[in-house]
């Protein structure tokens, strides 16, 4: 099976934390719940479990409300604290459209900060895959860096 590469999507930010504090930030439901919604001018629903093994799974579901939810499963297929995590993706949206992706992310230290790299494969369209890269990625790396300055 051959990847289409213009469906692949590769992000990165530079996070003021150590490379152990933006794995668990990433990866620990209590952190999610906080770092999900930490930009949000109204409450909304946030509910995660994560299973943080290889083979465990990390349910998320979110929305303003309980009639608009995005639900996302990741099945953990590598866990290298704090410098990899590689995830299959399987999610939907409120209009009931599903996609599964895969995804890589890395922890690499700089200095006292750390480089958040996304490698993210399998998108079923490029303004899906443009939409992950300009709002959804942003969004969580903007919401990742919000909760670590406040910590």
């Amino acid at each position: 099976m051959t990847t289409d590469t213009t469906l692949e999507l590769r992000t990165s930010r530079v996070l003021p934390a150590t490379p152990e504090q933006v794995f668990d930030a990433y990866t620990d439901a209590e952190k999610q719940k906080i770092w999900f919604s930490i930009l949000d001018e109204e409450p909304g629903v946030v509910e995660i479990e994560v299973d943080l093994r290889v083979g465990g799974q990390q349910t998320a579901v979110w929305g303003p409300d309980r009639d608009h939810l995005f639900r996302e499963t990741q099945t953990f297929l590598v866990i290298d604290r704090p410098h990899r995590l590689v995830t299959e993706s399987s999610g939907s949206s409120p209009d009931g459209m599903t996609m599964t992706t895969h995804i890589e992310v890395t922890f690499e230290a700089q200095g006292d900060a750390t480089l958040m790299s996304v490698v993210q494969t399998g998108f079923p369209s490029v303004e899906l895959r443009d939409f992950f890269a300009e709002q959804a990625w942003n969004g969580a790396f903007d919401r990742i860096e919000a909760y670590l300055v406040r910590v």
